[in-house]
């Protein structure tokens, strides 16, 4: 389990350590009873503040998808109904598609050469993708 972050980001740290906590728990790629990092482990290997980790892990607790226990560590508690589960997905990609457009903007992009690009690529990208599907 690799989490990286982006101190340059308009996105706070803690912010960025949650969805990708979520991300993971949404992906599979975290089921429950799988143990997370200690908050002073991901601390040092982020090189951030030891409170800025225990933010996420706070706020990550209170939403009931990991639990602390003292002296055994954190762990993924559950994974979240199907709801939930469409929620977070959906959260995480509008995500993403906003800090495209907001780097877009960024870097002077307008509306019209954002959309034609991102129809173009999405094309190209579902050509892509079903002769991939087609040759498995």
């Amino acid at each position: 389990m690799e989490f990286q972050i982006e101190p340059q980001s308009k996105v706070p740290i803690y912010v960025q350590i949650e969805e990708q906590v979520r991300a993971m728990i949404a992906a599979g790629q975290l089921k429950p009873g799988d143990q997370l990092p200690t908050i002073r482990r991901l601390a040092a290997d982020l090189r951030v503040n030891y409170n800025t980790v225990a933010r996420a892990y706070l706020d990550l607790d209170q939403r009931g998808l990991i639990r602390t226990q003292r002296g055994r560590g954190t762990f993924v508690t559950g994974v979240p109904d199907e709801g939930e589960m469409a929620r977070l997905r959906e959260e995480k990609l509008c995500s993403i598609m906003r800090a495209a457009l907001d780097e877009a903007h960024r870097l002077g992009y307008n509306s019209d050469e954002i959309v034609a690009t991102f129809q173009r690529e999405l094309a190209r990208w579902l050509q892509e993708h079903n002769r991939q599907a087609k040759e498995a």
